[in-house]
């Protein structure tokens, strides 16, 4: 399994890393445990979730985070695991309403270090932003964290591009390191801005490709395949309502026919093709993966390894005018 050297670190993440949304409720405790041996024994070594992940659903509240430290336990991996989570994300009920005092990303932390029976947390994420808040609090709030040794890096997800050069310029002038790492949502299918219902999200757009090709930021994207948008072109599934009215345009269609064209070219699988897209990509980019199956992970790690040439990379997202 190829490994991605994450810049500013001394971590090395695999190249396909394991999300975790639904663990612990919409997907079972065990079958949670399958996918998560399964995925080591691929190779896997990067597991990334967050308090507040499941917790749109009924059963246990912070059940991804707590199936997880339970497996950590069990399994004995910890040591082996580069382990991400995420915290100050609004109240489900209160979206409207920021929590990123440093008081709440500390109390945060804290319990994810306690749900995930760990001591330490090598990837730590701002689950969203406040823009009102300086990005000196947070920063020096986050650095305070390393220093505790609760924290060894960490990033931000859903910023805005003008943000983080804030933040990033902020910890140059302090002499610290800042965000080592950015996660937004990022596929080969583009999204209709407006048919995002949360405004508090940001996705992968020209000016932040930019950023990242002129900086070197990783990107490690969320909703990396679609929700399997392509696959269920590919086999004629049917494609539910709200990914209908996100990715049903004129030009996916047309990135889906290259999709099947080069997966009948070289043989990958479709879902394969997806993730390749971004595994190939001119900075450091590793792809956050939903699976439901078994069958699922042994797909989408399969893909961490196949390089494609970079004329056929961009021929799949390219704009024809």
């Amino acid at each position: 399994m190829r490994t991605t050297a994450l810049p500013q670190t001394d971590l090395s993440p695999s190249a396909i890393c394991l999300g975790s949304s639904n663990f612990g409720n919409g997907i079972a405790p065990a079958d949670a445990f399958q996918l998560l041996d399964a995925y080591v024994a691929c190779g896997g070594n990067f597991i990334d979730t967050a308090a507040v992940y499941a917790n749109w659903l009924p059963g246990e509240k912070n059940s991804s985070e707590k199936t997880i430290g339970r497996w950590l336990a069990r399994s004995g991996q910890r040591s082996r695991i580069v382990l991400a989570t995420k915290g100050a994300h609004p109240e489900l009920a209160t979206m409207h309403i920021s929590r990123m005092s440093p008081a709440e990303i500390v109390d945060d932390l804290e319990t994810s270090l306690r749900n995930l029976q760990t001591e330490w947390i090598d990837l730590y994420w701002l689950h969203r932003d406040d823009p009102t808040r300086p990005v000196a609090e947070i920063l020096d709030t986050l650095h305070g964290q390393v220093l505790a040794g609760k924290i060894r890096y960490f990033g931000c997800s859903n910023w805005r591009v003008d943000r983080i050069a804030a933040a990033e310029a902020y910890a140059a002038q302090r002499g610290i390191t800042g965000f080592v790492a950015n996660q937004m949502r990022w596929s080969l299918a583009q999204i209709d801005p407006a048919a995002v219902g949360d405004p508090t999200t940001a996705a992968m757009d020209d000016e932040t490709y930019a950023f990242h090709r002129r900086t070197g930021l990783a990107a490690i994207p969320y909703s990396s395949q679609a929700g399997g948008y392509f696959q269920k072109l590919a086999e004629g599934s049917e494609i539910r309502p709200g990914q209908q009215k996100t990715y049903g345009t004129a030009n996916n269609r047309t990135r889906a026919a290259r999709v099947q064209a080069l997966a009948q070219e070289t043989g990958y699988s479709v879902s394969q093709i997806v993730l390749v897209y971004l595994t190939n990509q001119p900075f450091a980019t590793i792809p956050i993966v939903g699976c439901r199956t078994v069958a699922q992970v042994k797909d989408s790690m399969s893909a961490a390894d196949i390089r494609l040439p970079i004329g056929q990379v961009a021929w799949l997202a390219r704009e024809d005018r």
